[in-house]
């Protein structure tokens, strides 16, 4: 009697272990870039719904690109809201949600710089500014002539003053800045340098969460939820243009 008594006790405190550690989990402090754009907002929205069909919540941080990075890696976040494939290498804490939420294009902005694109090499005799804490562009410009920026109206503005010939970013992230800049003599260079899906990833703290979250995505691709958050996301961006 005494044995059972005590296996009743040990069992009711694991579950209030159980509870606990749900509580404290409920809410998952996401860290992103710090500026909010069409890909941000399409992120955003399917990865909340993704985890509020799961009984969780979420809070975004906007940060500076490497920033974001690290306090999703360090543990101080519980996850980066989108990155490209292949980030755990240089950030080993982190584990990707292997399902894409939108599809990345990087391009080459222009201020009435003109130039033939073949490859990230075609930048070489040219000043590149771009949004710091892009690792893809940090990665492919080694050795090339920067002029970064915290955020990406900040970089056009640079562009437009004479400080950089060309801005390199995300094809909507970048019309959407310069909407709101009401720049209207910006042009895109073709073809993009890279194009390449997003993935969510948690900090391996969170590991246990990755294959239900990983099913509720899938599920979601299948019935098309991503795609209208993607379609809708892109419609309110354009009519607010």
């Amino acid at each position: 009697m005494k044995r059972r008594t005590i296996l009743q006790l040990a069992s009711l405190q694991g579950l209030v272990s159980l509870n606990a550690l749900a509580q404290e989990t409920r809410t998952l402090q996401i860290s992103t870039l710090i500026e909010k754009d069409p890909a941000t907002s399409i992120a955003e929205k399917i990865i909340d719904t993704a985890y509020r069909k799961l009984g969780l919540n979420m809070f975004v941080h906007y940060l500076p690109g490497e920033r974001s990075l690290r306090s999703a890696n360090n543990g101080e976040m519980d996850g980066e809201l989108y990155r490209r494939l292949g980030m755990e290498r240089d950030y080993p804490n982190l584990i990707i949600v292997p399902v894409p939420l939108l599809t990345y294009e990087i391009v080459i902005f222009t201020h009435g710089t003109s130039f033939i694109v073949n490859g990230w090499e075609s930048l070489r005799p040219y000043t590149i500014g771009f949004v710091k804490g892009i690792k893809i562009i940090e990665k492919n410009t080694l050795g090339m002539k920067l002029e970064t920026a915290p955020t990406m109206r900040q970089a056009f503005q640079k562009m437009i003053l004479g400080r950089s010939d060309v801005v390199i970013a995300n094809r909507a992230s970048g019309l959407a800045a310069l909407n709101e800049l009401k720049q209207t003599d910006v042009s895109v260079l073709t073809p993009p340098l890279a194009t390449f899906p997003v993935f969510h990833y948690l900090n391996k703290k969170h590991e246990a969460l990755i294959p239900a979250l990983t099913t509720t995505l899938q599920k979601m691709q299948k019935d098309k939820t991503i795609e209208n958050i993607q379609n809708t996301v892109m419609a309110e961006w354009q009519r607010n243009d």
